[in-house]
């Protein structure tokens, strides 16, 4: 091999390199405990969304995403895509802020207050900006110490619905929306 193909192939492995997201913070020894037991969140005309004992979450019956006892968020092929840390904190590859996620709300990107919640009968509540309350669905199967990893999976699946909405755009009423990194988007 000569100097120019060893430079080249040195040159696009370190291009190649930096376009990989980094991953979350902490995403070695994990983040905030969570219990992942069989859940269903019906969604009223939207597809159910499942979550397996396994921690794979399927929305129609496809995996979209799968989460851990330690809080990862993974794509199906356990590619990092967030991280919920101990005190709430929900950050993607990059250390993008994916919002708070407590037991029974959660808040967007850069918000302060919750657009989702949990209610005690399984009913999950999206809050509009302007205070309008939204009904999408409800869990079954998100009692107790479970009502956490409902509450996450409910954050993550709105984000994702509201990102892909053309008339929210990437700013939308809550502040701004963030990609994810190459390749992971689910």
């Amino acid at each position: 091999m000569n100097r120019t193909t060893f430079g080249s192939g040195l040159l696009l492995s370190i291009a190649l390199a930096g376009c990989t997201p980094s991953a979350p913070p902490r995403w070695a020894e994990g983040g905030a405990p969570l219990l992942i037991a069989p859940a269903q969140w019906q969604r009223g005309g939207a597809d159910p969304i499942e979550i397996r004992a396994d921690g794979r979450v399927l929305e129609g019956g496809t995996v979209v995403f799968v989460i851990d006892r330690v809080g990862r968020v993974a794509n199906e092929d356990y590619d990092a895509y967030a991280m919920l840390l101990p005190d709430g904190r929900l950050v993607g590859t990059d250390d993008i802020p994916l919002g708070y996620v407590g037991v029974n709300n959660a808040t967007p990107p850069m918000a302060k207050q919750a657009w989702l919640s949990l209610q005690p009968d399984g009913s999950v509540v999206f809050y509009q900006a302007n205070g309008d309350r939204v009904p999408l669905g409800k869990w079954t199967g998100c009692d107790g110490a479970s009502r956490r990893t409902c509450t996450l999976v409910s954050q993550i699946v709105t984000e994702r619905n509201l990102r892909a909405v053309p008339s929210y755009g990437p700013y939308g009423p809550y502040g701004p929306r963030f990609g994810v990194g190459v390749g992971v988007g689910f």
